[in-house]
């Protein structure tokens, strides 16, 4: 039985006074004549929980606001320029004076079924920076094609210290082969000292096979 319930039953069926039930239930003497009101207006609805929601927003966007938002997402995206919420609340404030949070106008596009909602493509965990502890403790190797401005193809090799991220050598080649691979490495080798480990691709320009993680061969 609710706290509400059993003033009220103390106060009309019971008789007894307002202040000594008040007393009693730790409850303000206010707080009870409200009960007591309410139950005489309502009957048993005045023992249904009531929601302190306030009944208005004095903060809340008007709807002629959420059209204007929505107005000028559309408007937007059909020129093909950026329609996000700080674009819009750029326009809002400078061509029709009405000034809003972007995270308002998020919640308006989103109620209004403009916000495509997109699964985080990456776990948390990746965005975790791996490095190693020492200094030639492991070596990374990639390369990456690039176009020159003649329409030529060429792929850049990189050798780099995965302990300070520092590039120990760095070629441009038509084309990278195992060969150019183990003399691009070995370059390295002879000036910074020979690595612990290796970490590559599994391409086999790198390793003919499916471990990552090899020992170098010098």
């Amino acid at each position: 039985m609710s706290k509400a319930r059993l003033v009220i039953t103390a106060v009309i069926t019971e008789g007894r006074p307002v202040s000594e039930v008040a007393r009693d239930y730790g409850a303000a003497r206010s707080w009870v004549c409200t009960l007591l009101a309410r139950y005489r207006a309502e009957g048993q609805a005045a023992f249904e929980p009531r929601s302190r929601r306030p009944g208005n927003s004095p903060n809340a966007v008007s709807g002629a606001t959420v059209e204007l938002i929505v107005w000028l997402r559309k408007e937007l995206a059909g020129q093909g320029l950026d329609a996000g919420p700080h674009t819009i609340c750029w326009h809002l404030c400078h061509h029709h004076q009405v000034t809003v949070s972007a995270s308002t106008v998020s919640r308006c596009l989103a109620r209004a079924g403009l916000v495509t909602a997109e699964p985080r493509k990456r776990p948390k965990s990746s965005y975790i920076r791996f490095a190693a502890e020492q200094p030639n403790e492991c070596w990374q190797a990639d390369f990456t094609h690039y176009r020159l401005a003649g329409g030529t193809g060429t792929e850049i090799l990189t050798w780099l210290d995965d302990h300070s991220r520092y590039a120990l050598r760095v070629t441009a080649h038509h084309r990278v082969t195992g060969p150019i691979v183990v003399a691009a490495f070995r370059a390295a080798g002879a000036q910074h000292g020979t690595p612990a480990s290796t970490l590559t691709d599994i391409q086999a320009v790198f390793v003919p096979g499916k471990p990552r993680m090899v020992r170098p061969a010098v």
